[in-house]
Protein backbone atom coordinates (compact mmCIF):
# COMPACT_ATOMS: atom_id res chain seq x y z
CA UNK A 1 0.00 0.00 0.00
CA UNK A 2 2.86 2.48 0.74
CA UNK A 3 4.87 1.68 -2.36
CA UNK A 4 1.58 1.83 -4.13
CA UNK A 5 0.46 5.70 -2.87
CA UNK A 6 4.76 6.56 -3.07
CA UNK A 7 4.54 5.93 -6.63
CA UNK A 8 1.42 7.90 -7.40
CA UNK A 9 2.99 10.64 -5.51
CA UNK A 10 6.23 10.24 -7.65
CA UNK A 11 4.41 10.02 -10.81
CA UNK A 12 2.22 13.37 -10.22
CA UNK A 13 5.47 15.36 -9.38
CA UNK A 14 6.61 14.22 -12.92
CA UNK A 15 3.08 15.12 -14.07
CA UNK A 16 3.24 18.92 -12.42
CA UNK A 17 7.11 19.31 -13.92
CA UNK A 18 6.16 18.02 -17.41
CA UNK A 19 2.88 20.44 -17.22
CA UNK A 20 4.74 23.60 -16.12
CA UNK A 21 7.57 22.20 -19.04
CA UNK A 22 5.01 22.28 -21.72
CA UNK A 23 3.77 25.98 -20.43
CA UNK A 24 6.98 27.44 -20.72
CA UNK A 25 7.88 26.26 -23.95
CA UNK A 26 4.46 26.41 -25.67
CA UNK A 27 3.82 30.16 -24.30
CA UNK A 28 6.96 31.58 -23.04
CA UNK A 29 5.56 32.07 -19.56
CA UNK A 30 7.74 30.67 -16.71
CA UNK A 31 6.07 29.09 -13.59
CA UNK A 32 8.77 26.52 -13.11
CA UNK A 33 10.39 28.42 -9.65
CA UNK A 34 6.64 28.90 -8.21
CA UNK A 35 6.00 27.70 -5.11
CA UNK A 36 4.76 23.97 -5.66
CA UNK A 37 2.04 24.37 -3.08
CA UNK A 38 0.79 27.60 -4.64
CA UNK A 39 0.75 25.73 -8.09
CA UNK A 40 -0.53 22.38 -6.67
CA UNK A 41 -3.77 24.86 -5.21
CA UNK A 42 -4.54 26.44 -8.12
CA UNK A 43 -3.85 23.18 -10.83
CA UNK A 44 -6.08 20.80 -8.69
CA UNK A 45 -8.58 23.73 -8.29
CA UNK A 46 -8.70 23.94 -12.10
CA UNK A 47 -9.15 20.30 -12.56
CA UNK A 48 -11.78 19.97 -10.13
CA UNK A 49 -13.67 22.95 -11.35
CA UNK A 50 -13.46 22.05 -15.29
CA UNK A 51 -14.11 17.83 -14.35
CA UNK A 52 -10.38 17.27 -15.63
CA UNK A 53 -9.38 13.60 -14.80
CA UNK A 54 -5.72 14.24 -14.82
CA UNK A 55 -2.73 16.65 -14.98
CA UNK A 56 -2.20 14.81 -18.26
CA UNK A 57 -5.29 15.37 -19.64
CA UNK A 58 -5.26 19.37 -18.85
CA UNK A 59 -1.99 19.57 -20.69
CA UNK A 60 -3.06 18.07 -23.52
CA UNK A 61 -6.22 20.59 -23.32
CA UNK A 62 -3.77 23.73 -22.51
CA UNK A 63 -1.39 22.85 -25.66
CA UNK A 64 -4.64 22.55 -28.27
CA UNK A 65 -6.25 25.13 -26.79
CA UNK A 66 -4.60 28.49 -26.45
CA UNK A 67 -8.35 30.46 -25.80
CA UNK A 68 -8.40 28.26 -22.41
CA UNK A 69 -4.71 28.81 -21.55
CA UNK A 70 -4.62 32.67 -21.79
CA UNK A 71 -8.15 32.91 -19.62
CA UNK A 72 -8.03 30.27 -17.36
CA UNK A 73 -5.51 28.27 -16.74
CA UNK A 74 -2.72 31.37 -16.53
CA UNK A 75 -5.14 33.69 -14.74
CA UNK A 76 -5.00 30.54 -11.86
CA UNK A 77 -1.83 30.75 -11.73
CA UNK A 78 -0.92 34.63 -11.44
CA UNK A 79 -1.33 36.24 -8.23
CA UNK A 80 -3.93 38.37 -8.06
CA UNK A 81 -5.07 38.87 -4.20
CA UNK A 82 -5.25 42.50 -3.39
CA UNK A 83 -6.89 45.17 -1.40
CA UNK A 84 -6.84 48.75 -0.75
CA UNK A 85 -4.35 49.76 1.94
CA UNK A 86 -4.11 46.17 2.65
CA UNK A 87 -2.47 45.49 6.17
CA UNK A 88 -2.83 48.43 7.79
CA UNK A 89 0.21 48.59 10.40
CA UNK A 90 2.58 48.63 6.86
CA UNK A 91 0.54 52.23 5.68
CA UNK A 92 1.18 53.59 9.03
CA UNK A 93 5.16 52.54 9.39
CA UNK A 94 5.30 54.22 5.49
CA UNK A 95 3.76 57.31 7.00
CA UNK A 96 5.76 57.45 9.92
CA UNK A 97 9.16 55.87 9.12
CA UNK A 98 9.59 56.05 4.91
CA UNK A 99 8.16 59.15 3.98
CA UNK A 100 10.73 60.95 5.89
CA UNK A 101 13.13 59.77 3.39
CA UNK A 102 11.18 59.99 0.36
CA UNK A 103 10.90 63.91 1.05
CA UNK A 104 14.72 64.43 0.67
CA UNK A 105 14.12 63.52 -3.39
CA UNK A 106 13.74 66.24 -5.36
CA UNK A 107 11.24 63.52 -7.79
CA UNK A 108 10.14 60.26 -6.58
CA UNK A 109 9.58 57.40 -8.49
CA UNK A 110 7.98 53.86 -6.49
CA UNK A 111 7.58 50.78 -8.53
CA UNK A 112 5.14 48.50 -7.44
CA UNK A 113 6.09 44.84 -8.65
CA UNK A 114 3.28 42.36 -9.59
CA UNK A 115 0.45 45.42 -8.70
CA UNK A 116 -2.08 42.72 -9.98
CA UNK A 117 -5.76 44.75 -10.17
CA UNK A 118 -4.05 48.10 -8.55
CA UNK A 119 -5.47 48.51 -5.50
CA UNK A 120 -2.48 48.89 -3.10
CA UNK A 121 -1.03 51.22 -5.65
CA UNK A 122 -4.00 53.37 -5.31
CA UNK A 123 -3.60 53.18 -1.80
CA UNK A 124 -0.02 54.12 -2.10
CA UNK A 125 -1.49 57.32 -4.40
CA UNK A 126 -3.80 58.47 -1.98
CA UNK A 127 -1.47 58.15 1.32
CA UNK A 128 1.67 60.10 -0.69
CA UNK A 129 -1.04 62.30 -1.82
CA UNK A 130 -2.01 63.25 2.03
CA UNK A 131 1.98 63.55 2.84
CA UNK A 132 2.35 66.32 0.11
CA UNK A 133 4.80 64.30 -2.27
CA UNK A 134 2.09 64.12 -4.85
CA UNK A 135 3.61 66.93 -7.11
CA UNK A 136 7.04 65.19 -7.29
CA UNK A 137 5.65 61.39 -7.65
CA UNK A 138 5.63 58.80 -10.29
CA UNK A 139 4.04 55.63 -9.81
CA UNK A 140 4.66 52.55 -12.07
CA UNK A 141 2.86 49.75 -11.39
CA UNK A 142 3.69 46.46 -13.16
CA UNK A 143 2.25 42.95 -13.86
CA UNK A 144 2.86 40.21 -16.16
CA UNK A 145 -1.07 39.46 -16.55
CA UNK A 146 -2.34 42.12 -19.17
CA UNK A 147 -6.10 41.00 -17.85
CA UNK A 148 -5.44 42.28 -14.44
CA UNK A 149 -3.64 45.36 -15.66
CA UNK A 150 -6.58 46.90 -17.56
CA UNK A 151 -9.04 46.24 -14.98
CA UNK A 152 -5.91 48.42 -12.41
CA UNK A 153 -5.99 51.08 -15.26
CA UNK A 154 -9.94 51.26 -14.88
CA UNK A 155 -9.57 52.37 -10.88
CA UNK A 156 -12.86 50.76 -10.30
CA UNK A 157 -13.50 49.07 -6.99
CA UNK A 158 -16.53 46.92 -5.40
CA UNK A 159 -19.05 49.45 -3.82
CA UNK A 160 -19.05 45.98 -1.34
CA UNK A 161 -15.05 46.43 -0.55
CA UNK A 162 -15.55 49.89 0.29
CA UNK A 163 -16.51 49.61 4.23
CA UNK A 164 -13.05 47.43 4.37
CA UNK A 165 -11.11 49.57 2.38
CA UNK A 166 -12.30 52.56 4.88
CA UNK A 167 -11.55 50.81 8.12
CA UNK A 168 -8.12 50.44 6.46
CA UNK A 169 -7.09 53.10 5.48
CA UNK A 170 -8.13 54.58 9.10
CA UNK A 171 -6.11 51.83 10.58
CA UNK A 172 -3.07 52.84 8.32
CA UNK A 173 -3.47 56.45 9.55
CA UNK A 174 -5.76 58.27 6.65
CA UNK A 175 -5.43 61.85 7.38
CA UNK A 176 -9.16 62.68 5.43
CA UNK A 177 -12.41 60.93 4.81
CA UNK A 178 -11.63 57.62 2.46
CA UNK A 179 -14.48 58.89 0.50
CA UNK A 180 -13.43 61.55 -0.82
CA UNK A 181 -11.46 59.38 -3.41
CA UNK A 182 -14.03 57.80 -4.94
CA UNK A 183 -17.99 58.17 -6.11
CA UNK A 184 -20.14 55.75 -6.03
CA UNK A 185 -21.72 54.02 -8.83
CA UNK A 186 -24.22 51.64 -8.58
CA UNK A 187 -22.50 48.37 -7.70
CA UNK A 188 -18.73 49.79 -8.21
CA UNK A 189 -16.86 52.58 -6.73
CA UNK A 190 -14.70 54.85 -9.36
CA UNK A 191 -11.44 55.96 -7.46
CA UNK A 192 -10.95 59.52 -8.08
CA UNK A 193 -9.37 60.31 -12.07
CA UNK A 194 -6.66 62.41 -10.55
CA UNK A 195 -4.87 59.50 -8.74
CA UNK A 196 -4.54 57.60 -11.64
CA UNK A 197 -2.69 60.45 -13.86
CA UNK A 198 0.12 60.14 -11.21
CA UNK A 199 0.46 56.03 -12.37
CA UNK A 200 1.82 54.45 -15.32
CA UNK A 201 1.01 50.82 -15.97
CA UNK A 202 2.41 48.52 -17.84
CA UNK A 203 3.81 44.69 -18.76
CA UNK A 204 6.80 43.51 -16.38
CA UNK A 205 7.70 39.98 -15.62
CA UNK A 206 9.55 39.62 -12.35
CA UNK A 207 10.77 35.96 -13.73
CA UNK A 208 12.11 37.18 -17.14
CA UNK A 209 12.74 40.88 -17.43
CA UNK A 210 15.26 42.98 -16.12
CA UNK A 211 15.97 46.27 -14.06
CA UNK A 212 13.68 48.80 -14.18
CA UNK A 213 14.68 51.94 -14.08
CA UNK A 214 16.22 53.50 -11.10
CA UNK A 215 13.57 54.03 -8.21
CA UNK A 216 13.52 55.98 -5.12
CA UNK A 217 11.32 53.07 -3.15
CA UNK A 218 9.89 49.63 -4.94
CA UNK A 219 6.32 47.78 -2.81
CA UNK A 220 6.44 44.36 -3.82
CA UNK A 221 3.91 42.88 -1.08
CA UNK A 222 3.41 38.95 -1.58
CA UNK A 223 4.26 38.00 -4.38
CA UNK A 224 7.51 36.68 -3.50
CA UNK A 225 6.08 33.80 -1.08
CA UNK A 226 4.77 31.83 -4.31
CA UNK A 227 8.35 31.69 -5.12
CA UNK A 228 11.34 29.17 -4.25
CA UNK A 229 14.63 30.35 -2.99
CA UNK A 230 16.11 30.57 -6.28
CA UNK A 231 13.84 33.06 -8.00
CA UNK A 232 13.29 35.12 -4.67
CA UNK A 233 16.99 35.46 -4.81
CA UNK A 234 16.60 36.43 -8.47
CA UNK A 235 13.96 38.93 -7.89
CA UNK A 236 15.47 40.31 -4.95
CA UNK A 237 18.68 40.86 -6.19
CA UNK A 238 16.49 42.55 -9.58
CA UNK A 239 15.11 45.19 -6.98
CA UNK A 240 18.75 46.01 -5.66
CA UNK A 241 19.67 46.98 -9.33
CA UNK A 242 16.75 48.50 -9.76
CA UNK A 243 16.99 51.12 -6.79
CA UNK A 244 18.96 53.88 -6.42
CA UNK A 245 21.44 54.05 -3.05
CA UNK A 246 18.66 54.51 0.30
CA UNK A 247 16.40 53.73 -1.79
CA UNK A 248 13.47 51.40 -0.01
CA UNK A 249 12.47 48.14 -0.91
CA UNK A 250 8.83 46.71 0.68
CA UNK A 251 8.19 43.14 1.28
CA UNK A 252 5.33 41.49 2.56
CA UNK A 253 4.92 40.29 6.45
CA UNK A 254 5.62 36.81 5.88
CA UNK A 255 8.60 37.79 3.17
CA UNK A 256 11.91 39.00 4.02
CA UNK A 257 15.61 39.08 3.09
CA UNK A 258 16.71 36.44 5.57
CA UNK A 259 18.66 34.14 3.43
CA UNK A 260 19.19 36.49 0.28
CA UNK A 261 22.50 36.40 -1.13
CA UNK A 262 21.52 40.76 -0.74
CA UNK A 263 20.76 40.37 2.64
CA UNK A 264 23.77 42.32 4.04
CA UNK A 265 23.66 45.18 1.86
CA UNK A 266 20.26 46.63 3.47
CA UNK A 267 19.42 47.96 6.49
CA UNK A 268 15.66 47.10 8.20
CA UNK A 269 14.16 49.98 8.94
CA UNK A 270 11.81 48.83 11.83
CA UNK A 271 10.91 45.93 13.57
CA UNK A 272 7.90 44.62 12.70
CA UNK A 273 7.30 45.17 9.02
CA UNK A 274 9.38 43.99 6.38
CA UNK A 275 10.79 47.39 4.83
CA UNK A 276 14.25 47.93 3.91
CA UNK A 277 16.65 50.64 2.93
CA UNK A 278 20.07 50.08 0.23
CA UNK A 279 22.88 50.71 1.82
CA UNK A 280 24.60 54.04 0.68
CA UNK A 281 28.15 52.09 0.00
CA UNK A 282 26.36 49.82 -2.36
CA UNK A 283 26.77 49.69 -6.13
Amino acid sequence: MTVSIHKKLQNEKIEFTLLLEAIYHKYGYDFRHYSVAHIRRRIQRRLTLDGIESISALQHRLLNDETFFFQTVFHDLSINVTEMFRDPSFYLAVRQKVVPILATYPFIKVWHAGCATGEEIYSMAILLKEEGLFDRLQLYGTDFNDLVLEKAKEGIVSIRSVKEYTSNYQLGGGTQSFSDYYTARYSHALLEPELKEKILFANHNLVADQVFGEMQMIVCRNVLIYFDQELQNRVIDLFYHSLCRGGILCLGAKESLRLSEQENKFNRLLPGEQIYQKGYGTD
